[in-house]
């Protein structure tokens, strides 16, 4: 597959990261644009075209005029060009992974679980037409059939967020593009080119020009989607005041919406727990791709007596951690910018000033890599005050609080007070306080000894509070709701023994 994304010009300099317009890469106007970094050496390797309002005119104009036809296609062909979507996604998925480490920062192997737990919901996409399925009541009155079917939207706007730049739009477009809707996707300017990657790979997989577009930008792009007329419906991952902005603007200009946003997530640790099993469990949960995702653990809440124990465990593990370029045998992965970087590490000076205990402070990471990076290694706080920044906000880095408290409803209740509702967890050997637990907290995503409670693509994914603004959560069957709209049908058909004019309603 040739790609537009890297190719350099004649004096060197990088060709700009296009948007992906009418199946073919565009720069457009390219008056203005952003620099993309490359987060384990700390400098800018590529820019990326930020679209003004006459891109996102022709990115709208293009999926709008690609609609009807790929509305009229027959459900079997739709869902042919997404299973050999599938096929070519899985016998490339390498080359998407160095895309994402080189612009993003993870380490490949992270790269890689994100594509895998992607393609979940393109293999869901494949079968798509059990769920599309309406109902039928044959008689429901004398001679009269009612029944049910689904049908898509039209356009559609995806904005997806820096941490996952393949994982999260494929939560949105497979089940879109397969319901019969068109697509236009604004990734996030930081590592924009996985999405220009994949609009190719679509192509080559048989989707028609238009069905996928890649609109790059940043605000200018977001508002153009968020308010134009013939964009249907906003799908968005993202922090709290974004997704409150971006559904409170989408639903003023009459469009559905299903905005994921922030989280303060919560492991709830029992003193009955194998704390061999949490702390390898914390450490994943709380480091993994550098603790720059929403379902990361970033609280643990330790019952006692069992704290210090679980403290000393996870500093064990974390000691044995390796951070560096993801491109290495690495575990941990830089921070995506610099900037970002420097405000997850400012946090720790506020643990200090609350008067938590600092006991790993990953400001002293030495990483292996460019020391241009941006680095910032695991960090362990321990005794957090449930007053402090460092607990109430959501701080989307390698920083793992530990709050300590007496009781199992105690540790209910706190989880139960916060201002997220997105994931939590409960380690415990103890099936009664687990069943207890999934019926008593007040969270739409839960684990039992499980620290990310991602659901699977049968499953719909989406917490509940400032989580979630909007009803409908993302895959699943309420993607497929989302991304369709239902028209019921009363029939009936006529015989030659019919008892003529009648102006009242059927009455049996």
């Amino acid at each position: 597959m040739t790609t537009s994304i890297d190719a350099p010009d004649r004096d060197g300099a990088l060709t700009p990261i296009p948007h992906w317009i009418g199946g073919a890469p565009v720069t457009g106007a390219a008056e203005r644009t952003g620099d993309v970094f490359d987060p384990a050496r700390g400098r800018v390797t590529r820019q990326v075209v930020l679209a003004d309002a006459s891109d996102v005119e022709a990115a709208v104009a293009s999926a709008k005029a690609a609609f009807p036809q790929w509305r009229d296609m027959s459900l079997a062909r739709r869902q042919a060009i997404m299973f050999r979507f599938r096929e070519l996604l899985d016998a490339r998925k390498g080359e998407l992974a160095e895309i994402i480490t080189s612009e993003h920062g993870k380490v490949l192997s992270d790269a890689l679980g994100e594509i895998t737990r992607g393609q979940e919901v393109v293999e869901f996409a494949t079968g798509l037409a059990h769920h599309l399925k309406g109902e039928y009541s044959e008689q429901v009155s004398t001679d009269v059939d009612v029944y049910s079917l689904r049908q898509p939207l039209g356009v559609v706007g995806i904005i997806s967020p820096f941490n996952f730049p393949a994982m999260v739009s494929m939560w949105f477009f497979p089940i879109a593009i397969a319901a019969g809707n068109t697509v236009v996707l604004k990734p996030s300017e930081k590592d924009p080119s996985a999405a220009v990657w994949i609009g190719e790979l679509l192509k080559e997989a048989g989707l028609p020009d238009g069905v996928f577009t890649v609109l790059q930008g940043d605000k200018v792009a977001v508002d153009g989607l968020l308010e134009h007329p013939d964009v249907r419906a906003i799908s968005f991952v993202g922090s709290t005041p974004i997704a409150q902005y971006i559904y409170e603007t989408a639903a003023r200009h009459g469009k559905r919406v299903q905005a994921l946003g922030g989280a303060k997530n919560h492991m709830l640790v029992l003193p009955d727990a194998d704390l061999d099993l949490v702390a390898d469990s914390a450490v994943n949960a709380g480091f993994g791709s550098a603790g720059e995702r929403c379902m990361a653990i970033s609280v643990v809440v330790a019952v006692e007596p069992i704290a210090d124990e679980l403290v000393a465990k996870v500093r064990e593990r974390i000691a044995g951690l390796r951070i560096g370029d993801g491109r290495r045998s690495c575990d941990m992965g830089p921070l995506v910018t610099r900037q970002h970087r420097d405000k997850v590490a400012s946090y720790i000076d506020i643990a200090i000033a609350d008067g938590a205990e600092v006991v790993v402070d990953g400001r002293d990471v030495v990483a292996d890599g460019d020391p241009n990076g941006f680095w910032l290694g695991p960090t362990l706080i321990d005794r957090v005050s449930t007053a402090s920044r460092v607990y109430t906000e959501e701080i989307f880095g390698p920083v793992l609080a530990v709050v300590r408290v007496a009781s199992y409803e105690d540790g209910v209740a706190l989880i139960n007070s916060g201002a997220f509702g997105n994931g939590t967890a409960i380690f415990t050997n103890d099936g009664g306080a687990a069943r207890r637990f999934q019926r008593e907290v007040e969270v739409g995503m839960i684990g039992i000894n499980v620290p990310i409670p991602v659901p699977v693509a049968t499953f719909s994914f989406g917490g509940w509070r400032q989580s979630l603004f909007g009803d409908a959560k993302a895959h699943g069957s309420e993607g497929v709701k989302f991304y369709t709209q239902q028209k019921a049908v009363t029939a009936r058909w006529l015989d030659p023994s019919h008892g003529g004019v009648d102006l009242g309603f059927p009455q049996n």
